[in-house]
């Protein structure tokens, strides 16, 4: 991976050429910190600016904005995604850098843009900025370097901002993890992949963990807007324990064995958890496909007269196969259901009770199993 370019590096292909790593919000953020602190020492900005990643390597980034006036210096870095499709894609992230009292060390203040935690749970405190323990630590340790290169101590107020970020953080999980006010501050790697999907994956893994702290005992884990819709008129649960799982089952199901909850559903639509029922754990079409003629077979268990099971095989997909079963009356979606159950509990620990509801296109329950049924 190149990482001392101006633009970040290249990862996987997309057609006839490879795709673009970015930056997440953190190095942009830890990028206008130290540019905005060099110029409050030296009253110059450096141009690109310079910063170490967490595991190595450099991220070199050109400046969008940048302020000096007296005893202040604001720094600003338009992100760069590369070619993910991240919500924060050329937004402008910047860093206010302030003098702050002796022996005071690097202070963090949310500004415009970036949100505020308001519920435990998350591994910042309530009360806090939505600057992440990655980026935080990115920052700190930039400062402190140019500080030690001036023979002073890093002792400053960093307060960072998102333009816009308000009104991008509506497009996010933030407002269900109880992030008020703007975006937060990302980054383990300071190193975006293209389709990695990590903020969502850590979306997921937040979300579980601010359930956990506020004593939910029954989280719904749901494969899309759909389903989500439906479990809400079904069951009267807060906000609070509607996980948007997405495709990454895997990831969700194994987070939870290791942070488990007493009882777990699971919603999504038939093919998607057909694909969980045969034992796939990321279910974007991209990466799993439904076996037609395994569940044509799972059909003809059921009893399905030979036309039916000759149809379904000969389907083109899993919506075909359901519509037959409709037409002859086999209840294939409880089944899907309880094989789905199988998969989720043989990754999940025995302290959590799991059940599976399907949901037809039009949000309408067709298939059931578990503790829910």
């Amino acid at each position: 991976m190149q990482t001392t370019a101006q633009q970040p590096g290249d990862d996987g292909s997309a057609g006839e050429r490879p795709l673009r790593r970015g930056w997440t919000t953190g190095t942009c953020a830890t990028a206008a910190a130290a540019a905005a602190f060099e110029a409050l020492l030296t009253g110059a900005f450096p141009d690109p600016v310079t910063v170490t990643l967490p595991r190595g390597g450099l991220a070199t980034l050109p400046l969008a904005r940048a302020e000096l006036r007296a005893g202040q210096a604001t720094a600003g870095i338009v992100k760069d995604a590369g070619d993910d499709p991240d919500v924060t894609h050329g937004a402008l992230v910047t860093a206010t850098l302030v003098p702050a009292a002796p022996g005071s060390g690097v202070v963090f203040r949310a500004g415009a843009g970036v949100g505020t935690v308001t519920l435990p749970g998350l591994p910042i405190p309530p009360g806090e900025p939505a600057i992440n323990p990655g980026p935080r630590a990115m920052m700190t340790a930039a400062l402190t370097a140019i500080a030690a290169a001036h023979g002073i101590s890093a002792d400053a107020v960093v307060t960072v901002a998102v333009e816009g970020g308000a009104a991008l953080a509506e497009k996010t999980l933030n407002g269900r993890l109880g992030i008020k006010g703007g975006l937060s501050i990302l980054g383990t790697t300071g190193v975006v992949v293209p389709f990695s999907c990590a903020a969502w994956i850590h979306s997921i893994f937040r979300g579980i963990d601010v359930a956990r702290a506020a004593g939910l005992t029954h989280l719904v884990a749901a494969t899309g807007s759909t389903s989500e819709a439906a479990v809400r008129t079904l069951m009267d649960l807060p906000e609070q324990a509607l996980i948007d799982m997405g495709d990454f089952a895997g990831g969700t199901l194994k987070y939870l064995r290791t942070h488990p909850v007493p009882r777990l559903t699971l919603a999504g639509g038939f093919a998607k958890l057909v694909k969980l029922a045969q034992g796939h754990l990321f279910l974007h079409s991209a990466k799993s496909k439904v076996d037609v003629p395994a569940l044509a077979a799972r059909l003809a268990d059921l009893g399905a007269p030979p036309p039916a099971v000759a149809d379904a095989t000969a389907a083109g997909s899993a919506a075909q196969v359901l519509a037959i079963a409709t037409a002859y009356d086999v209840p294939l979606a409880d089944h899907i259901a309880a094989d789905a159950q199988g998969t989720a509990r043989s990754l999940l620990s025995a302290q959590t009770a799991v059940a599976v509801l399907v949901f037809d296109r039009a949000g309408r329950l067709i298939g059931r199993a578990g503790p829910d049924g």
